[in-house]
């Protein structure tokens, strides 16, 4: 599945649509064209050009319709990029690499062909040279019967590539901090599965490289279904709306019949007043926690233990607690004044409350052991802010900057031929100023399996 178990991920899960990509529906057309075009000229003439370059023989005639090739995908984002995307690409390789024969039906070849890749999760560097590019797949075989799989191959390499490193640099920027995946609502539906295993991966490679033990946190059971992961979340607001704006009530409505593994995370700032109905909704939730604690009953005492708050001030407004200070638009949305002082009213909210001795026992813990969760708005530049501050948010829920996609987080992938085979000789054959490259992580692939 990844460079971490040196497992790969099968067609059962990725469920490809093989009969129309055997068809090139999801290849540009031109590599439509180009087969017929090498089907065409591997069964008549062969090559009768006179400008070939020297390849140690005389060219004509050479039969160029069945040309073997080697072909290196390779990724030109600056720095480091963790790689994602290999195992559904080797699933490509194995399902549709052949040709249909006069009467229409399939002939695979996939056997003939001789694949090297890197596993899910590697990282390759791009020093801003073409000719010193780090491959993660290698291909040698027959052109033809492969060249349509080169768009869906190179598409779920880039995005796959882009989303995990992205993920990546919130993770470096957030210093070991939870980072939840929140970025479903921003894309289609379909791709949920992919991105939510690129972000696994993501988790994975930043705990290799750091030492961390992050888990990994998706929001819909479709970001999970790659590696057995499922959707978790606070509320939302629409269902504070149903409570008639009272937040402490619905929270207190989801403790009760939501199961106990699911973490009770209250989302605060539908009044903008994160304070208040943070407040509230602790001592409603602890009031219950600590009637159940004293009956004995603990397992279901667990049921109302407030995990943590979410902060998600639109960026359009400034929370009540946050008073104007300075420039105006540095007050708005999550602001670091804002989670400083939602930090201090939970720390303290216990010493408000009529307590026993033993119930402040049990309160002090329970208030201050809340975390705070805070959305909207946040890229690698805001959590980096707010970690140099030391901003105490436990955990941020990052949406639709990893998904950018722009000068700086480019992960477009590119196959290039390198060699052609002559006379069972390989010859250098790549555009100018491209090369065949070598990365020591590439590993010979049995497709058999896939």
């Amino acid at each position: 599945m990844t460079i971490f178990n040196e497992k790969r991920l099968t067609n059962a899960v990725f469920k490809l649509d093989v009969e129309r990509m055997r068809q090139g529906w999801y290849s540009d057309k031109y590599f439509a064209n180009i087969l017929k075009m090498l089907v065409g000229v591997g069964q008549n003439s062969g090559y009768q050009g006179e400008y070939a370059r020297d390849i140690g023989r005389d060219p004509k005639g050479l039969n160029v319709g069945d040309m073997e090739v080697e072909v290196q995908f390779f990724t030109r984002r600056a720095g480091k990029t963790v790689v994602v995307g290999v195992d559904k690409a080797l699933s490509m390789l194995r399902h549709c690499t052949g040709y249909f024969d006069g009467n229409g039906e399939w002939v695979p070849t996939w056997q003939n062909l001789r694949v090297t890749a890197v596993h899910d999760g590697a990282t390759v560097t791009y020093y801003d040279d073409p000719l010193r590019v780090q491959p993660v797949i290698k291909v040698q075989g027959r052109y033809r019967d492969f060249a349509l799989l080169e768009t869906p191959m190179l598409g779920i390499l880039s995005r796959s590539s882009r989303i995990a490193t992205n993920v990546y640099n919130v993770l470096q920027a957030a210093r070991g901090k939870s980072v939840l995946f929140f970025p479903a609502r921003f894309d289609l539906h379909e791709v949920q599965a992919a991105d939510g295993y690129a972000y696994d991966v993501a988790v994975a490679r930043f705990n290799e490289d750091f030492g961390g033990q992050l888990r990994p946190y998706v929001s819909t059971d479709a970001q999970g279904d790659w590696w057995g992961g499922a959707g978790g979340g606070t509320i939302a607001h629409a269902v504070i709306a149903c409570f008639l704006s009272d937040t402490a009530a619905a929270m207190l409505a989801f403790a009760e019949y939501v199961p106990a593994d699911v973490s009770r995370i209250a989302l605060v700032d539908f009044n903008n007043d994160s304070i208040t109905d943070a407040l509230r909704t602790l001592k409603a939730m602890f009031e219950r926690y600590s009637a159940l604690m004293s009956a004995g009953e603990e397992a279901e005492a667990q049921k109302y233990v407030l995990f943590g708050v979410r902060l998600d001030t639109s960026g359009s407004l400034r929370d009540v607690n946050v008073p104007p200070l300075g420039d105006p638009m540095l007050d708005l949305g999550v602001t670091p004044r804002l989670v400083f002082n939602v930090r201090q009213a939970l720390d303290h909210a216990w010493r408000q409350w009529s307590l026993t001795p033993e119930e402040a026992a049990l309160a002090r813990p329970y208030c201050q052991n809340v975390k705070i969760v805070v959305t909207g708005g946040f890229n690698p530049a805001k959590i980096a802010r707010f970690e140099k501050l030391h901003v105490p948010a436990d955990i941020y829920g990052v949406g639709s900057s990893l998904l950018v996609n722009d000068k700086e987080t480019n992960t477009d992938f590119t196959a290039d031929v390198v060699r052609v085979c002559i006379d069972d000789q390989w010859v250098d054959m790549a555009k100018i100023g491209r090369g065949a490259s070598d990365n020591p992580e590439l590993q010979p692939v049995d497709l058999t399996n896939l």
